[in-house]
């Protein structure tokens, strides 16, 4: 099987983390997000993951490639020279995904976070007979999502609802597919949008169903929903392998710690944290709701919550930082210093506080 994932977008929600590195590669939990997906794929049998991408694609195929030696998968790279929608990238990487075997290929929204029910998927795919299998999740706010509007029992998906000002149902896209190579023949190469022009035209045809995700789903593209992700995917994480989860007296709730990170002593971490590669937590510390990603030093007595912390930044003594800071890599905060919601460019140093949300650049 293939399978293919929409890299796409410039990754403007999640700045300044990706004006380092392509999104797919910035950390969530302690692995680049496009990691937690090609390890799914391949954990079923996915022999194949091509990327379709319009933005820095030396950097990502450069990280990939020692990647897909460890792993044992193939991992190709589709340019658009344009951007193509959602739809246009399958019908360039054609040649890539079609094989003599005829099976479907799956299609995966690069920033989308789940516990990945692919094998599900697969049976559900084979048991409808349809053309093409899309995944739908519960929300509880539907009117900001396009929702799909199904029979229950079969799945059979009758019509989608961009952004509904009354209630048609709760159910929207989740950003996982698995098509039968039948779809692209449906797909010309231009801008299109799958889910507004390709899927629609199927459903007409009766030939469209839609599988409910099991556990939890995140559309991690922007700082608060990758936080919230963090939180349902550590949740996830303790139901399915407690193991990994670091314990101890000075442990809150689901922590991830890299086992080269140091910890000094009386902090209190937790809950909702992930602690990255090569990363020092001085001593008195507290943290919450956040993210160290690689080689972040937080001084003495500093109080972290609801933010993420960027590649090698420091956090001065008795800083405070809260309320959704976003630090890019290689920012300085000073000792003392509050930061309320700023979103620090990289490289920066920050010697006064940031009283209200704003960007610094």
């Amino acid at each position: 099987m293939k399978a293919l994932i929409l890299v796409g977008g410039f990754g403007t929600r999640l700045r300044p983390l990706t004006l380092s590195v392509p999104k797919p590669l910035v950390e969530f939990a302690n692995k680049p997000m496009i990691l937690h997906q090609i390890e799914a794929l391949k954990a079923i049998g996915v022999t194949e993951v091509v990327l379709a991408i319009n933005y820095q694609p030396e950097v990502m195929m450069n990280f990939l490639k020692e990647f897909e030696e460890k792993v044992g998968i193939k991992i190709t790279c589709s340019q658009e020279t344009e951007p193509l929608g959602t739809a246009g990238p399958l019908a360039l990487a054609k040649d890539k995904l079609i094989d003599d075997s005829g099976s479907p290929f799956f299609v995966l929204n690069s920033d989308v976070i789940s516990d990945y029910p692919f094998k599900e998927m697969i049976e559900f795919h084979n048991a409808h007979g349809g053309e093409a299998s899309i995944m739908v999740t519960k929300v509880d706010e539907p009117s900001k999502y396009g929702v799909v509007v199904m029979e229950e029992a079969t799945g059979k998906v009758e019509r989608f609802v961009e952004k509904p000002k009354l209630f048609v149902g709760n159910k929207i896209n989740a950003g996982i597919y698995l098509l039968n190579p039948s779809v692209l023949d449906r797909i010309e190469l231009k801008p299109t949008s799958i889910e507004k022009e390709i899927f629609p035209k199927i459903a007409a045809e009766e030939k469209l169903y839609a599988m409910t995700l099991p556990g939890f789903w995140m559309d991690i593209g922007q700082p608060k929903d990758y936080i919230t992700g963090l939180t349902l995917y550590l949740d996830s994480l303790r139901k399915k392998s407690p193991s990994k989860l670091a314990s101890g007296s000075n442990i809150v709730g689901n922590v991830l710690v890299h086992e080269t990170a140091k910890i000094g002593e009386g902090c209190l971490i937790g809950p909702d944290v992930a602690i990255g590669p090569g990363c020092v937590i001085e001593s008195g510390v507290r943290l919450s709701r956040c993210t160290m990603m690689r080689g972040v030093r937080i001084k003495n007595h500093a109080c972290i919550s609801s933010s993420i912390i960027g590649w090698h930044s420091t956090v001065g003594q008795w800083a405070r930082v809260e309320n959704m800071t976003i630090l890019g890599e290689d920012v300085h905060v000073g000792d003392e210093v509050y930061s309320n919601g700023g979103v620090v460019l990289p490289h920066k140093e920050i010697k006064s506080s940031i009283l209200k949300p704003e960007i610094v650049m």
